[in-house]
């Protein structure tokens, strides 16, 4: 016979109902959760990109802009055009005079300009000037954090060296690599041409790998 509407459910029925709404509303919560870390680790992970692309761009430019235009410091002391140490154990681990400084308020300035860069507390900075001869360093621009180590190397004629200090005969390397050691131990390597493809008056450019 059939039950009549009045009766309503049982206990037993209620139970199931209950158990299946808890399971499917567990299962909602567990999958809203992933997503959201999911969503947390594709952010970072992108800002992580965007950094390292960043600190490319910035090394990039400032390589293909390099001049050979001699600075002084505070103290007076002459500076090479380029100076390269061999990564982050010296800061600044690189120092160098880059042309294209853009003036939009047409400062009494010069269009070329002195920056350096050095791993300080695991970040990459870069640290510009605002004069090429006695002037303080502005405020460091932090490009990539999470840096376990750097090392760098220049390379010209076909030879490399892994510190460089520009003389009048070669003022600038051609080709820089940089190789850095992430936190989590990733490594990277990239390699930057210097000056655009200059070559030293009165140098051959050497062919060999």
């Amino acid at each position: 016979m059939r039950r009549s509407a009045e009766h309503g459910f049982t206990l037993v029925e209620l139970m199931i109902s209950f158990l299946i709404f808890g399971m499917l509303a567990s299962a909602g919560v567990a999958l809203l959760s992933f997503s959201v870390r999911a969503q947390g680790v594709t952010g970072a992970r992108l800002d992580d990109v965007g950094a390292l692309s960043r600190l490319s761009s910035a090394l990039s430019a400032d390589f293909a802009q390099a001049s050979f235009r001699t600075t002084r410091n505070e103290a007076g002391d002459v500076l090479p055009a380029f100076t390269g140490e061999s990564g982050s154990g010296t800061t600044p681990m690189l120092r160098l005079v880059r042309g294209g400084w853009s003036n939009l308020d047409r400062a009494r300035r010069a269009s070329e300009q002195k920056v350096e860069y050095r791993l300080a507390d695991g970040n990459i900075e870069r640290i510009s000037f605002p004069m090429l001869d006695g002037a303080e360093p502005l405020a460091p621009a932090v490009l990539l954090s999470d840096v376990r180590q750097v090392s760098l190397r220049y390379r010209i004629n076909g030879a490399w060296s892994d510190v460089w200090q520009g003389s009048a005969r070669s003022p600038l390397p051609q080709v820089v690599e940089m190789r850095l050691v992430r936190g989590n131990g990733t490594e990277f390597r990239q390699l930057f041409l210097v000056g655009a493809g200059y070559a030293p008056k009165g140098l051959e450019t050497g062919n060999g790998g």
